[in-house]
């Protein structure tokens, strides 16, 4: 009786599964009475590797999915202008000396900066880069984000289906700097990254391809806390960071809001930039905002007024024109307690400042 292909996959199948081995087979032609070279010339369509055939996958299959593997990205990064734009508000400050000469050398070693919100631990990654020429590639981390995030994968484009590096693979082949934003909001995914944190690549287990960091790649990764989570409830969402993944960071920056002066020049530089002629306006803020933090970190009040902050009420002036008016609006995102005593200090601090007064607003 001659045995149709067919039938000898299906009945294979029945009995072994999908994927069967030379002496399954044999062990099938043995009970079937049937010849093995002859039963395997009929399955050569399925037939994978050495001894080894899936009943579900063709060869044609297997070379559609090779193509796949070896297809370009879906947008390929080189043509694209990665070097971050200077900006001519920027004022040095902290630990942008230290931060820029680890760029310009070059050597891989990553580098953790923690501090409290808005005083300007990615502003100055970013700058020492667009100072330095130097390729960045920043991500945003959340607690979803994952290896398909950070590494790549396959997507759909123009019906096919492709290989995308993810951002990690093209800070890697193209030798530039890594900032990995927020990152003490990331979950245990992230361990994810444990070999190029070590400068040693990372394997594309899905493609089969090791890709070696680039000589000028580095990583540089910024956080409100030092991984430890926040334990006055005032950074939500920031989780416990495996040890061993901090472990491979071998410095860590603590980044303090700036002095005084150096802030005064920060709002200066930023009111010629709005071309608002505000200098008084300027320092009596940063007088302000220097009450505040002292009160803060004595453990006088729960809220802090930040640089970025201060920038955001000298945006709104330039808009409104009105100084009460700047100042409420960018405070009102705290508790109507906090709100109040904010405005009532700035009012002890500007002589020539009046509350503002609930008013019908006008279009």
């Amino acid at each position: 009786m001659s045995l149709s292909p067919d039938y000898i996959r299906t009945s294979l199948q029945s009995l072994y599964g999908e994927s069967v081995t030379s002496a399954e087979i044999r062990g099938w032609c043995a009970m079937n009475d049937a010849n093995y070279q002859t039963v395997t010339n009929k399955l050569t369509q399925y037939k994978v590797g050495r001894g080894k055939w899936n009943l579900e996958v063709t060869k044609e299959t297997v070379q559609d999915l090779e193509v796949s593997y070896s297809a370009p990205a879906a947008m390929p990064a080189v043509q694209q202008n990665l070097i971050p734009e200077k900006d001519d508000t920027f004022v040095k400050f902290g630990n942008f000396g230290p931060i820029k000469k680890i760029i310009q050398s070059r050597l891989f070693y990553p580098t953790f900066i923690t501090g409290l919100s808005g005083n300007g631990k990615t502003f100055s990654v970013e700058q020492a880069c667009a100072q330095l020429g130097r390729e960045l590639i920043r991500v945003n981390i959340t607690i979803e984000t994952d290896e398909d995030d950070l590494i790549g994968g396959f997507r759909l484009v123009n019906g096919e289906t492709v290989w995308h590096n993810g951002p990690v693979i093209e800070a890697l082949e193209r030798g530039a700097v890594l900032l990995l934003d927020e990152i003490d909001l990331a979950s245990n995914k992230i361990l994810c990254l444990q070999s190029v944190l070590e400068g040693k690549g990372v394997f594309l287990k899905k493609i089969g391809k090791f890709v070696k960091p680039s000589e000028g790649f580095q990583i540089f990764a910024t956080a409100n806390t030092k991984g430890k989570g926040s334990d006055d409830g005032r950074f939500i969402g920031t989780n416990v960071l495996n040890e061993a993944f901090l472990e491979r960071f071998p410095v860590t920056f603590e980044q303090a809001y700036p002095t005084p002066a150096q802030e005064i020049k920060i709002l200066e530089s930023v009111s010629r930039d709005l071309k608002v002629v505000a200098p008084d306006f300027c320092k009596r803020l940063v007088d302000w905002a220097d009450i505040i933090r002292k009160t803060f970190y004595d453990g006088g009040i729960e809220e802090i007024i930040s640089t970025r902050r201060l920038v955001h009420i000298l945006r709104a002036f330039r808009i409104f024109g009105d100084k009460a008016m700047a100042i409420e609006v960018c405070v009102n995102r705290f508790d109507d307690e906090t709100k109040q005593a904010f405005l009532e200090l700035y009012d002890k601090v500007d002589a020539d400042f009046q509350m503002p007064v609930d008013e019908q607003v006008e279009s």
